[in-house]
């Protein structure tokens, strides 16, 4: 049985992503962690038809305590399990805008977000390619980033979902410099004290003094120089292959990538069932499990919800 104790806590918002994926499933699986409930209130944000066949599925009873808002897209549970439609990226995406709703007029601490796929969004009709984004635009933010955590890992990305082959244009030291303020903001928000930011190159060997590409003289190292000057505790650009062993082993506590895979493949190497997405720069907190909807194993059973349970502990545990 899902409980929460009956004393002040914060509030936490959470969305169960797409209906055809694992969301309803590992939230529920995280909410009946003892752990958890003892720390917050929970607001649970999908369709009842979807949340009521997920406590079917998973054997956990929902508690009284835990207030259920609706979209009221999904009307049935004859919804579809374990595929991409429109209905769900539409039900999905009304979910996200009633926790950004809720987080902005302050009724509730921190959201976190079951996974959606760019594709049930684009079937959808629904326009933006991902979380970040849309919740960037909802809340009016210009300057935000993705940043992931596992283990002793974080990773701070300056370009998110673009093609390999446009990132080299894509990248500006006005963008690196955004970035690294951001990490910056990230690492007070973990109530770390005078953070180590690494910026990790775009080129092998940082470039190898301009033999594998120019990127690193023309737009990184003055970021860098720039951030240094604003204050900020940075070095780089350090070549991808060492720094991210060298941030595993203590010497710097968040990397600044040029691009979403040189972060989370490092990340997701030593964290993949407990990873956790923070988006830094919005007005509210918010965190997901840095994992997808799963519709191979979706409506299973069998789903783990490490990574929803860490992502839910680190919703509690961040302030801005």
């Amino acid at each position: 049985m899902i409980t929460t104790m009956d004393m002040p806590k914060k509030i936490i918002a959470v969305t169960i992503g797409d209906p055809a994926g694992i969301g309803a499933e590992v939230v529920l699986k995280a909410l009946d962690c003892k752990a958890i409930a003892a720390r917050a209130d929970f607001v649970l944000i999908g369709d009842r038809p979807v949340i009521e066949e997920a406590s079917r599925l998973t054997g956990i009873a929902l508690s009284e305590k835990i207030k259920i808002v609706e979209s009221g897209i999904i009307k049935d549970n004859s919804f579809k399990r374990g595929e991409v439609s429109a209905e769900g990226g539409r039900a999905a995406a009304s979910y996200i805008k009633m926790a950004v709703d809720m987080a902005l007029s302050k009724k509730v601490d921190a959201i976190t977000t079951a996974p959606i796929t760019k594709e049930a969004f684009d079937k959808g009709g629904i326009k933006w390619h991902g979380h970040t984004e849309m919740l960037a635009e909802l809340s009016g933010t210009r300057d935000y980033a993705m940043m992931l955590c596992g283990g002793p890992l974080r990773v701070m990305l300056v370009t998110i979902h673009r093609a390999i082959r446009d990132v080299p244009v894509l990248l500006t030291t006005e963008g690196i410099t955004k970035t690294i303020r951001l990490a910056n903001r990230a690492c007070r928000m973990l109530d770390l004290k005078n953070p180590k930011i690494a910026v990790a190159s775009l080129n092998p060997h940082a470039g190898e003094g301009g033999l594998f590409g120019s990127e690193e003289a023309e737009v990184i190292v003055p970021a860098v120089e720039r951030a240094i000057k604003e204050g900020i505790g940075v070095s780089g650009p350090h070549p991808p292959d060492t720094v991210f062993h060298r941030a595993y082993k203590g010497e710097f506590d968040m990397v600044v990538c040029m691009y979403h895979d040189q972060g989370l493949i490092p990340l997701k190497m030593i964290a993949f069932d407990k990873g956790v997405n923070v988006t830094v720069g919005i007005p509210f907190i918010r965190t997901s499990p840095d994992h997808g909807t799963a519709y191979d194993i979706a409506w299973k059973g069998i789903a783990d919800p490490s990574s929803m349970i860490e992502a839910i502990n680190m919703a509690l545990s961040l302030r801005l």
